[in-house]
């Protein structure tokens, strides 16, 4: 029997009922209170406006700030801290993450929507270590600060979802 005769069947072996038309048959089901969530997505979309010209808002300049300091830190720590015979490579790699986080903050500052996202990159990776930190603490304050510090960076990476749909909004022509 081929292959065509057998999808035409069902299981129990009767052919199967007659086919769905095709705009039916390739539309996928949509699951119960999935019109009421879209219209709500249209909503929020309805009220995105996009940034003006050198408008900054306050997490995207507190995210600058951070993905500068971080940079900083960066540095300091890796040529601040002995490492033994490994010093060289380590020294070579903080260099590099410094001038990503770097890029990253100047990109931001310029309302740049790529910085936006690659710096969103760099705190989920963040968060995903610090989560994985928190395995090997050994004390509670230790263990809290972690904590917070993941909290701080989940709030910031939450805060730059909406400046990041704005940044995408084509600009609307002047009247």
């Amino acid at each position: 029997m081929g292959r065509r005769s057998r999808k035409r069947r069902g299981d129990s072996g009767t052919p199967a009922a007659e086919p769905a038309p095709a705009a039916q048959k390739n539309a996928p089901a949509r699951p119960p209170g999935y019109a009421r969530s879209e219209a709500r997505n249209e909503e929020i979309r309805a009220q995105l406006r996009p940034l003006a010209a050198g408008e900054r808002p306050r997490a995207l300049v507190i995210a600058t700030w951070v993905a500068a300091l971080m940079a900083v830190a960066n540095l300091l720590a890796a040529f601040l801290v002995d490492f033994g015979g490994e010093g060289a490579g380590t020294k070579a790699f903080a260099a590099i993450q410094s001038l990503v986080l770097l890029a990253a903050a100047w990109g931001m500052w310029r309302a740049r929507y790529w910085a936006v996202l690659g710096f969103q990159a760099i705190l989920g990776l963040q968060i995903l270590v610090l989560s994985l930190a928190l395995l090997r603490v050994e004390g509670v304050l230790v263990g809290l600060a972690v904590v917070v510090i993941i909290g701080g960076l989940g709030a910031m990476f939450w805060s730059l979802v909406r400046i990041m749909a704005r940044l995408q909004l084509p600009q609307r022509p002047a009247r």
